[in-house]
């Protein structure tokens, strides 16, 4: 199959180029050149990859079913998103293991799914949870909350098949800064969340490896003056990357500014935090194994936020209104920034010869205008 996909401009995960003609043959990028455009004033540019998702389209990423990420990748590669990171919840500790042990199944063999060339698929597993604070659990369950521990961390590495990527971590736990050493040291990244650690514990875990830091300012210690906590690290280390959700619930725009001006083009990254009711009317769903309830677009559980329905285009068209960033910058949030903190480059978070076709266009002010999944046109 041959297609032919064209814009004003070319953000090509490095450089903003301009009128372009890009082709597609059987899935992947066969040309990009310049050429003549007819069209809307559009900017292409990679496809989205989300970090911290946890479901949509009526589905949890824990139910681990083809059915279910099949139904998830769809609903995703609407709102120009190609590959996301499958995001657990704290759960009784088998459940965890049954569920990794299905998404690996499934990231390693995505012809499981169906319509697997028109989907968004899972690239790896990010653990949020066991792992985390009781004081900045959010919705967590907090009888399933484990003190941090190797062995235990190994058993759900293992049964992952190796595809855990990112694991979330209160770095003020006993035993938290050895586990992020040890999984550092296995190849997974670790972001700090769900945290009410003071300054030093932070940047103990920063030290021992820890990279990233999850959904920004939500279920975090607040940031004060003379302790400026794990808040006041995470927004002016620049080693660290840092997750933020920008749906205008989670967080006001004067503090998505603030969150800006902190980390810069180089280390800020949009997530959606989704969950199964993105996609979906109002009503009950489930995260993980508990209810959540959904009305005007809030999600929560015992009037506490419990994820989003946000998308990664919602998210990227709110930022740019928040901040007035320009639109290839903004770009790198959701796209380069999350392949850079991961590692998972292989074709993800840029444009070039050889790649899967898997673009998006954007009007100026970030709105998505159209999505190609392996060169497939994917309507919205």
């Amino acid at each position: 199959m041959r297609t032919l996909v064209t814009g004003e401009r070319l953000w090509d995960g490095t450089s903003l180029l301009g009128r372009t003609v890009i082709e597609i043959e059987d899935g992947l990028i066969a040309s990009i050149r310049d050429g003549t455009v007819a069209g809307p004033n559009a900017t292409l540019a990679p496809a989205f990859f989300d970090i911290h998702f946890h479901g949509a389209a009526g589905h949890d990423v824990m139910e681990a079913t083809p059915e279910a990420l099949a139904a998830i990748g769809a609903l995703l590669a609407r709102h120009g998103t190609a590959n996301f990171l499958a995001t657990t919840v704290t759960a009784p500790l088998d459940v965890t293991l049954r569920a990794v042990e299905g998404l690996a199944r499934l990231i390693q063999k995505p012809d499981l799914l169906q319509n697997q060339r028109k989907i968004a698929r899972p690239v790896g597993i990010h653990l949020e949870g066991p792992f985390l604070s009781h004081a900045k659990r959010g919705v967590q369950p907090e009888e399933h909350l484990l003190a941090p521990d190797i062995a235990t961390f190994d058993r759900l590495f293992e049964a992952a098949e190796g595809q855990v990527r990112l694991m979330t971590l209160a770095p003020e736990l006993p035993g938290a800064v050895e586990l992020a050493a040890h999984a550092t040291a296995r190849g997974v990244r670790v972001s700090l969340g769900h945290s009410d650690a003071k300054t030093a514990e932070t940047r103990a875990a920063i030290d021992a490896g820890a990279i990233s830091a999850t959904h920004t300012y939500n279920a975090m210690r607040a940031l004060d003056h003379r302790e400026p906590g794990i808040l006041g690290v995470v927004l002016t280390d620049d080693r660290v990357y840092s997750e933020l959700i920008c749906d205008g619930i989670h967080n006001e725009p004067e503090m998505v500014k603030l969150w800006w001006r902190a980390k810069g083009e180089q280390r800020a990254i949009l997530i959606t935090d989704a969950m199964s009711a993105t996609g979906m009317p109002d009503g009950e769903y489930q995260l993980g194994g508990f209810a959540v309830q959904v009305a005007n677009g809030r999600a929560t559980a015992r009037g506490v936020l419990a994820g989003s329905v946000l998308t990664l285009d919602r998210a990227l068209s709110n930022f740019i209104a928040f901040t007035g960033a320009p639109l290839e910058k903004a770009l790198r949030l959701l796209t380069t920034n999350p392949v850079a903190m991961t590692g998972l480059h292989h074709g993800l978070g840029s444009i070039a010869v050889g790649q899967p076709g898997n673009l998006v266009a954007v009007d100026p002010a970030g709105k998505l205008a159209a999505t190609y999944i392996n060169g497939h046109a994917v309507s919205a």
